[in-house]
């Protein structure tokens, strides 16, 4: 499998801010040859160094289930276009329709050195992450630290450490979840001093 275009590593000391301003992401996981990507509103950035990053994953989850196997997880941020698929794959249960991905027109992809690990691909930054144990944390609030061991991010949007939705491709800005399947997208960039 090959990266797409503008797939651009991140340097793991600015891994952080693709996660600062707040984006619904996509989780995606696999175990034992099963693959599988859900939504979650309730990620964000932990910590600078090691980078660590935290998630929401319900007990309810096949994506956790494949989490807790591999001790492993990918962080993805959708843009405008994976609108759709975000709200499908995060409604839609693996448990239920275990051919959800194909449902939802989800394509993958392997990062260079990271087989175990599938990404979506067409997402505008992707953060894959080692579980950091923390049982107490996992079980009473379904609550997953991760720390970030690679990052890429696609260049058009996302490049020397910043974000730079203003010169991007509207298509390309990242979705922030409010409910009932309404999105915003990431705004114009107010800079104070």
């Amino acid at each position: 499998m090959t990266t797409p275009d503008h797939f651009t590593p991140v340097p793991l000391d600015k891994a952080y801010r693709l996660l600062n301003h707040g984006p619904t992401v996509l989780v995606s996981a696999a175990h034992a040859g099963q693959r599988n990507v859900m939504a979650a509103a309730w990620a964000c950035a932990l910590d600078f160094s090691p980078p660590k990053v935290t998630v929401v994953l319900d007990k309810a989850t096949h994506t956790r289930t494949l989490v807790e196997a591999s001790g492993q997880f990918a962080l993805q941020l959708p843009t405008v276009g994976q609108a759709a698929m975000t709200v499908g794959v995060g409604t839609d249960s693996a448990k239920a329709l275990p051919d959800k991905l194909q449902r939802h027109g989800v394509a993958l992809l392997e990062a260079p050195g990271h087989p175990h690990i599938p990404l979506v691909q067409g997402c505008a930054a992707w953060l894959l992450c080692r579980v950091v144990p923390e049982p107490h944390n996992q079980q009473a609030y379904d609550l997953f630290i991760g720390e970030v061991v690679a990052a890429w991010a696609d260049e058009r949007v996302f490049r020397n450490g910043h974000w730079e939705f203003d010169s991007a491709p509207d298509a390309l800005r990242t979705l922030h979840y409010v409910a009932g399947g309404q999105f915003y997208a990431t705004g114009a960039s107010v800079k104070v001093g």
